[in-house]
């Protein structure tokens, strides 16, 4: 007579954070998992019939994550930030010096200008999100878009994170175009930094019906998301309607987002190639602006 197996196996894990890393990619999968301690050190207790599951779905995580060093939790926190937005911040002020100094003209090419727009420039949407007015305007939109952005992009994969975020900001410029019937012109990140506030708030939406009881706590984290948004967005004199349409976009994308599994957003190739989207969307509408030789 074979002898029973025991009903719960233990898979073993290195430290706390990645036990915790571990229990995510197992819950996103509809896998139960205990955290447990012991001599031998962290690990997750799952049942038997589980097992061979949660290892599949914990390796295909480990090789989608290899490598990847750009992603910390904020010391002294549960949250986690991801340092690409340094790469982002950097875009930025390239971008600012290459229409300011370089080439001054290139700034009236990709404004944001209702009049153009309305007659079939339609890539203006996308070039004004790189241009800012001045040094004060980029600080500020460099500083929010830092944290934002990192945090979304830890939340949702770097690429996957910043291609969303970059529509948000153009969905915003929508806004102010519809909104503003005069003619306006407007330039800045400030519609791609709060469609990265969106995304973010949003974020914890694909828990609603595992865990019912976290409705209220959810609900609280969208009304926080909102009120940032106002604190940040509503200032005198700034585009109202551009932040409220970004920020509602990116709302809008992150619940789309939620409905793929952490491991999808957070691999590899989803990354790599919301980045190369990006840079391709890039490209295009500022080939669209400048002139022709």
């Amino acid at each position: 007579m074979e002898s029973e197996l025991p009903p719960n196996f233990v898979i073993p894990a290195r430290s706390r954070r990645q036990v915790m890393d571990w229990s995510l990619v197992l819950a996103s999968q509809d896998i139960e998992a205990a955290i447990v301690r012991g001599d031998a050190g962290w690990g997750l207790e799952v049942d038997e019939r589980d097992y061979e599951r949660a290892q599949t779905a914990l390796r295909q995580y480990v090789i989608e994550n290899r490598g990847w060093r750009w992603k910390q939790q904020l010391p002294g926190s549960r949250i986690v930030f991801h340092w690409g937005a340094l790469v982002w911040v950097a875009v930025m002020a390239a971008f600012y010096y290459w229409t300011m100094a370089a080439f001054p003209g290139l700034q009236s090419a990709g404004i944001m200008d209702s009049r153009r727009v309305a007659a079939g420039e339609w890539w203006r949407l996308f070039t004004a999100i790189t241009l800012h007015e001045n040094l004060p305007h980029l600080a500020a939109n460099a500083a929010t878009g830092f944290l934002l952005l990192g945090l979304a992009m830890a939340r949702y994969g770097p690429g996957v994170a910043l291609l969303a975020a970059f529509l948000a900001g153009a969905a915003g410029n929508v806004a102010s175009l519809i909104i503003h019937s005069d003619a306006s012109q407007s330039l800045g990140a400030s519609g791609m930094v709060t469609g990265a506030l969106g995304m973010l708030s949003v974020h914890s939406f694909s828990l609603w019906r595992k865990y019912p009881a976290a409705r209220g706590l959810i609900m609280r984290g969208a009304v926080a998301g909102f009120l940032i948004l106002v604190l940040i967005g509503f200032a005198p004199g700034s585009d109202i309607a551009a932040h409220l349409g970004g920020f509602a976009a990116g709302a809008v994308l992150g619940l789309a987002l939620n409905a793929a599994r952490p491991a999808v957003l957070q691999g590899g190739w989803a990354n790599v190639g919301g980045a190369l989207a990006l840079a391709a969307l890039v490209c295009i509408v500022w080939r669209h602006a400048l002139p022709g030789p």
